[in-house]
């Protein structure tokens, strides 16, 4: 399936004029964009262009100096990571962020937290209610470990893992929280041709059966103009560039600030 086979809804995140500064540094200058329900939305720009700046602005790990954030119809400027979370706002990161030491089924236990009702008596004895909470969250978790393909690595630590299957895990991760909207950074860097093949199949594949909304970070223009529905650029904090694929390929301040003539 590509980009173009997909129907994306209305518009259910959108920033408006959202600045960002660090004491004398601007991180995000009076950037807009919106994010349509079930597309794949891609943010690129090079190195220091404020990516990822965005993507913890919309999680709410970084509050904007200036402008505001509508999730759902909901103005917010005070979005927290936990709030995030509560509200369907799942997020991978660039540098893995997984318990090491901790089984992949474990790992991606833990993206069950926010909906574990059960207090912590109740799990501590593993009766009754948190009983049945576990057995209903390992169900759900075991329906995501057969959809991204892990089941042989199911019991394995996760620092044993190679790298590749450590990004797939924490994925399963976030999907375990049953997001609306999902927030990839850069989830194919440092893979090889084949991993990444396989990361794009799952995107696509959680785009399309589960109904999520994806934010994409990736370096990989082949993978951006594939899998895409429309995509946003960022150069030296500022938006340069926004639309389909096909627009933003032919947008010459795109090129000139980042394609390059060869591309």
């Amino acid at each position: 399936m590509t980009a173009t086979t997909r129907r994306a809804g209305d518009v259910i995140l959108k920033l408006d004029n959202i600045s960002l500064s660090f004491g004398g540094v601007k991180a995000l200058t009076d950037i807009s964009f919106d994010v349509r329900e079930h597309e794949v939305r891609a943010i690129i720009g090079p190195n220091g262009a404020g990516k990822s700046s965005m993507l913890n602005v919309i999680n709410g790990v970084y509050h904007p100096q200036a402008g505001t954030i509508t999730f759902r119809g909901e103005v917010r400027r005070d979005m927290n990571p936990h709030r995030a979370a509560a509200s369907g706002i799942a997020r991978t990161f660039q540098n893995i962020a997984l318990f090491r030491g901790m089984s992949v089924l474990d790992n991606i236990m833990t993206g069950r937290n926010l909906k574990m009702k059960a207090h912590f008596l109740e799990q501590a004895i593993w009766f009754g209610r948190a009983r049945r909470e576990e057995l209903e969250h390992r169900a759900k978790v075991e329906e995501i470990i057969d959809f991204l393909e892990i089941q042989h690595i199911r019991k394995t630590p996760v620092g044993r893992l190679p790298y590749g299957l450590q990004k797939r895990v924490e994925l399963a991760r976030a999907l375990a929280a049953e997001p609306s909207m999902l927030l990839l950074d850069e989830p194919m860097a440092g893979m090889n041709v084949e991993e990444k093949q396989d990361m794009c199949r799952f995107v696509l594949d959680v785009n399309e059966q589960y109904g999520t909304t994806i934010v994409l970070i990736e370096h990989d223009m082949g993978v951006v103009m594939d899998i895409s529905d429309r995509v946003v650029v960022l150069d030296y904090g500022k938006k340069i560039g926004d639309g389909t694929p096909d627009e933003v390929r032919s947008n010459k301040t795109v090129i000139d600030a980042y394609l390059g003539v060869a591309h």
